[in-house]
């Protein structure tokens, strides 16, 4: 009674969203390590070696269904073949629950060699580890699909300012942006869209930040719960019920060049780098 009881806080434990309260400085756990050596080998029978028997790890997919070990050990040891080179794994959330119990949520970062090309893949995994005759071994264990875009391990991050004037941000924007020879970017969304975050990542990324910050002012308007900004939705012809985060973009004379009409990014987590550094290298001012 006493491990299945264990075993059911830790799966509880193990696969709670971890992506609240990211830790800035995580503790290391070593058999994480010994993990992710495995991974990047492409070991299968290292990875084997790792995971519970008795009582069986249990593995869930990203809509929580129960999966095969075999399928999770071919998922992760399958990786190498398709050119994995390096594997970075950022420890967002972890700790002890009980005696020989810890539980972790980890970003790993998968770097995928394409030809001339490297390009990185992200996923988030949740585990659950225990102890057993002295050797961690993985419980249980979720997992996200990988996605091309890294995914924000902080969501509560102010993006969209609810107290501002949102055409004097735009009209200020515009007269910065012709002495700057920029254009203006307006990105409709609220903080409490996650792929809104997704999109503020990216700019973020080294990826597509140098290119961003060369040719464009960024405008965030808040549109509350599509209550707000309506008005400024409607001068940029941008459709709200078509989703969000949506973009529009403007000359440096405040002529409106662009308006994302098919919901283009609102499936932000869905995109890659290279899609977006295509929309901005489209729109960015000519030389």
């Amino acid at each position: 009674m006493h491990r299945k009881l264990t075993l059911l806080t830790l799966l509880c434990l193990a696969l709670t969203p971890a992506f609240a309260h990211p830790q800035s400085d995580p503790n290391t756990f070593p058999p994480l390590e010994t993990w992710r050596a495995a991974i990047l080998a492409g070991n299968t029978s290292a990875l084997e070696k790792i995971y519970s028997k008795s009582p069986e790890a249990k593995i869930f997919n990203a809509k929580g269904d129960q999966i095969s070990f075999s399928d999770e050990l071919a998922f992760w040891s399958g990786w190498k073949s398709k050119g994995l080179t390096d594997a970075r794994l950022d420890v967002i959330k972890q700790q002890d629950t009980q005696e020989h119990v810890h539980v972790l949520a980890v970003q790993i970062a998968f770097t995928i060699k394409d030809g001339a090309t490297s390009k990185k893949q992200y996923l988030t995994v949740s585990q659950g580890w225990m102890q057993k005759d002295g050797h961690w071994l993985v419980a249980s264990e979720k997992r996200t699909e990988p996605v091309r875009l890294k995914p924000p391990t902080n969501t509560s991050k102010d993006i969209y300012p609810t107290n501002v004037n949102a055409h004097k941000e735009i009209d200020d924007a515009v007269r910065s942006a012709g002495p700057a020879h920029k254009r203006v970017l307006v990105v409709f969304g609220g903080n409490w869209c996650y792929d809104c975050h997704v999109l503020d990542e990216a700019f973020h990324s080294p990826e597509i930040a140098p290119t961003l910050n060369k040719s464009f002012d960024v405008v965030h308007v808040d549109i509350g719960e599509m209550s707000k900004n309506l008005d400024v939705a409607k001068k940029y012809d941008v459709p709200l019920e078509r989703g969000v985060p949506a973009l529009a973009v403007l000359d440096s004379d405040g002529r409106l060049l662009f308006s994302q009409k098919r919901g283009e990014f609102e499936a932000a987590r869905s995109m890659s780098p290279e899609d977006i550094l295509n929309f901005l290298n489209q729109w960015k001012p000519t030389t």
